[in-house]
């Protein structure tokens, strides 16, 4: 049996006027995939990345997957959770 490896998702939004309009317009359909994801066990934790103005700039997911994913533009890091 394979087991999952554990990532750290980094994606960041575009810095354009419209970034934050375009994360907005599909806010609920991501929280609803995120749901679904916590569901199944693939997402561990995940939070929005904040700007010093607390304005949302990007995502943060710690998720466990059998192998990388492919994505356009983020920074993929290995990690280990700490068990609780």
């Amino acid at each position: 049996r394979r087991l999952n490896i554990q990532f750290i998702v980094l994606g960041y939004d575009g810095t354009d006027d419209k970034a934050l309009e375009r994360r907005m317009a599909v806010r609920e359909n991501h929280l609803k995939y995120a749901q679904e994801m916590f569901d199944a066990g693939k997402w561990l934790y995940a939070s929005a990345i904040l700007d010093d103005n607390e304005k949302m700039i990007g995502s943060m997911i710690v998720c466990d997957y059998p192998s990388r994913n492919v994505w356009k533009t983020i920074h993929i890091h290995r990690a280990k959770v700490a068990q609780h």
